[in-house]
């Protein structure tokens, strides 16, 4: 999407399309965030997390052009919504989670390819490792052992290694199995019943032999009957010890109606995260029970409702929508007078001045970009991937007053863009120094003299604070040029005359010697209201 015509394109996930009641169609979409609208601190925990990543995926060594460039294409993913007008949408693009497989030059060879691994929280500023993470690699493997060879003995103790809890080749029949848990399962209803929560938790017979009839009433049985030897008698006895009959609960009847609305309306905002769902809603569960519950709750008829609720929403819902093609004239084009759009090359438009990012002089359209003073531009191909990954091809000294505003407003896009994510500190350092050039201003003799003749207009002081801040040069260049015509004035009438002067026989020279204070005193005066006058013109 695109909110401004200089700044580089927003990535967002669409999550559903929206009609509106005076038929604009509406976004509902999820936002990522590149490395440029985040804080410096938050970049350099990006930049360890990478290096853990370059170094347990051994990844292929990267040039310095590839690792500037890979930076353009990592995301940070946040659980932020927002709503957007679908005249927003530029394009597609596909974004997808770093795992340990992918090789991140791959990355360079695709267009319109993005990668993620962490999620960045805009409210608390912090950046966190995906939950839904993917674990693939070698160390998330099941180790196997070599398998023995043909008459060679398995040495292990079997009983450190697992525990058994059903002997398929014991002495009862099916049937009688079956009987045994028919009587669990009564055992069972019937321990509800003479417990008082449950007579509260379930208060129809129905419902309490249900809930009797769950799984963990059944494995209680088999593991009863492993235990005493698929002893029916001592099984039955073991059922029915001298406190009472056994009561086995799941998490299905350990949570209260309430408790379970809370999760429902909990699973709804913030999906499969367990974490934030117990953090926000469930404190008093543990994330095990919370877990537990969430699988045995797919499995009840509320559950199946809920689905085709959403399903008969979803069908109600726009499934896509039509975005003519973006026809109107980017303001940041730079036109040459008299042309059409897309025909302004780079000989008409102040010959010399190359591309910011490639530095090549010919282009069938340029781009201004930057700061407006300092007359920069992009060719279409880097204005595109201006647009599209949110830096250049290449690292530029200038700064960028289009760069969100944040702790990182006062680094140069140098010290940005060198901030790769996998490039050492010492490495980036390094790279800083061998990019900067020397470069000198050499002035004029007329800046010289406005440097001292015109402190009033100039100020310095201020000036220096304000580097973008406009001075009026037309009152500089006239007081410059009024003091430069009284200074001829003041030499002429200095220079020694020969032959007949003003005063008789006495040369000029002793006349100018005996008026130059009161000359000077002259030019002062005038000196004071040209300044008056110019600070109330600039005023």
């Amino acid at each position: 999407g695109q909110n401004s015509s200089s700044n580089p394109y927003l990535i967002r996930r669409i999550e559903e399309l929206n009609k509106t009641a005076n038929g604009n169609v509406e976004a509902k979409v999820v936002c990522l965030f590149r490395r440029r609208d985040i804080s410096g601190n938050l970049n350099t925990l990006a930049d360890s997390n990478a290096r853990e990543f370059e170094e347990e995926s051994k990844q292929p060594t990267l040039s310095e052009q590839q690792k500037h460039q890979l930076k353009h294409r990592e995301l940070f993913l946040s659980r932020q919504f927002e709503s957007l007008p679908a005249t927003h949408i530029r394009g597609k693009c596909n974004v997808t989670l770093l795992n340990e497989t992918d090789v991140l030059v791959g990355y360079l060879d695709k267009e319109d390819c993005f990668f993620y691994s962490l999620v960045f929280d805009p409210v608390q500023k912090t950046l966190l490792a995906d939950q839904g993470e993917i674990r693939v690699g070698s160390k998330y493997q099941a180790e196997i052992p070599d398998k023995l060879a043909e008459g060679e003995s398995d040495n292990r103790v079997q009983e450190k290694l697992e525990t058994k809890v059903w002997d398929p080749n014991n002495q009862l029949k099916d049937p009688q199995i079956d009987q045994f848990l028919v009587v669990a399962r009564a055992v069972g209803t019937f321990a509800r019943a003479l417990d008082c929560s449950s007579s509260i938790r379930q208060p129809s017979l129905h419902m309490s032999a249900a809930a009797a009839s769950r799984d963990i009433t059944l494995f209680h049985a088999m593991d009863t009957l492993q235990k005493n030897n698929y002893d029916l008698a001592k099984a039955m006895s073991t059922l029915v010890p001298q406190g009472g009959p056994v009561l086995c609960r799941d998490e299905m009847e350990e949570w209260s109606a309430s408790e379970a609305m809370l999760f429902e309306e909990a699973l709804e905002k913030y999906g499969k995260d367990f974490n934030d769902i117990r953090q926000d809603f469930l404190p008093w569960k543990s994330l095990a029970s919370v877990v537990q519950f969430y699988y045995m709750w797919k499995t009840t008829d509320r559950y199946i409702q809920q689905k085709r609720l959403k399903a008969a929403e979803a069908d109600s819902k726009l499934k896509q929508v039509y975005i003519p093609t973006y026809t109107k004239p980017n303001p940041n084009q730079i036109m040459v007078p008299g042309s059409k759009p897309g025909m302004n090359g780079a000989a008409g438009f102040q010959k010399g001045l190359s591309c910011e990012s490639c530095h090549t002089a010919q282009s069938p359209q340029w781009y201004a970009w930057g700061p407006p003073n300092m007359q920069c531009r992009l060719c279409a191909s880097c204005w595109n991937y201006w647009k599209k990954y949110g830096g250049l091809k290449t690292p530029t000294h200038l700064i960028n007053p289009q760069q969100s505003s944040g702790p990182r407003g006062h680094m140069t896009r140098q010290e940005v863009q060198g901030m790769s994510p996998f490039t050492r500190n010492e490495g980036r350092a390094k790279l800083l120094a061998k990019n900067r050039q020397t470069f000198i201003l050499q002035t004029t003799k007329l800046t010289r003299i406005a440097r001292r003749v015109c402190e009033d207009i100039l100020q310095p002081r201020r000036a220096a604070r304000r580097p973008y801040a406009s001075i009026n040069a037309n009152a500089v260049k006239a007081e410059c040029m009024y003091t430069h015509s009284l200074t001829l004035l003041w030499n002429q009438a200095s220079q020694p005359r020969v032959g007949q002067s003003l005063l008789g026989k006495r040369g000029f020279d002793s006349v100018s010697i005996l008026h130059k204070h009161t000359f000077m005193f002259f030019l002062f005066g005038i000196r004071l209201l040209t300044g008056a006058e110019s600070n109330r013109q600039l005023a």
